[in-house]
């Protein structure tokens, strides 16, 4: 299945979960109504920066948008072949995001980016239905991230945790392209520990 149907049915079928019409996503999104419709129709090639805000409206990560559709299914694999993890490129920063993680449900998602040199994405995150934990290691390049008003420098094997639920910006700072993984645990809210 091409990525942007697999991105198509997952945003439908979490929007119908939430009982949510295209105005009451758009109005929690931002995003516009004729820009969901098009994308839940796979006639769209949305960027990173709309689909964040749309899963930050549905409160799932990112990655939960490119979960294959039978993700419902009770009996699914725990294998995730190369040849069938979805690949996306955000058609403006160039970056390139493969979901590594297999079907089978877990609340631990991996995914491998390829960062191209001298561009930058940046999320307007925040807080989510759900407490959502990420961990970026750096592979091979240099990174500089900001969270909030905080901002790291990592370089090839330095690890980032994170929570999403504040801006963030990625900004590839090297002469060459980045790589990382990108670790995601998401947990219900009801499921934090006390402060």
């Amino acid at each position: 299945m091409d990525v942007h149907q697999i991105i198509a049915r997952r945003i439908r079928e979490l929007r119908d979960a939430k009982t949510w019409s295209l105005d009451a996503l758009a109005e929690r999104s931002s995003v516009s109504r004729s820009n969901i419709s098009l994308i839940e129709r796979g006639q769209s090639s949305p960027t990173a920066v709309v689909l964040d805000k749309l899963a930050t409206a549905l409160g799932v990560s990112l990655a939960s948008l490119f979960e294959h559709p039978d993700a419902s299914a009770t009996e699914l694999s725990p294998h995730s072949s190369l040849s069938d993890q979805p690949v996306w490129t955000d058609p403006v920063s160039g970056y390139i995001r493969r979901n590594v993680s297999p079907p089978a449900r877990s609340p631990i998602q991996l995914v491998e980016v390829d960062f191209p040199r001298g561009k930058e994405v940046s999320y307007d995150t925040s807080a989510r239905d759900a407490d959502i934990h990420q961990q970026i290691w750096l592979i091979d390049g240099s990174m500089e991230i900001t969270v909030g008003s905080r901002q790291w420098k990592l370089e090839t094997g330095d690890c980032l945790t994170m929570k999403l639920d504040s801006p963030i910006r990625f900004r590839n700072t090297s002469r060459r392209r980045a790589r990382y993984l990108v670790a995601l645990c998401s947990l219900p809210l009801d499921s934090r520990s006390p402060r």
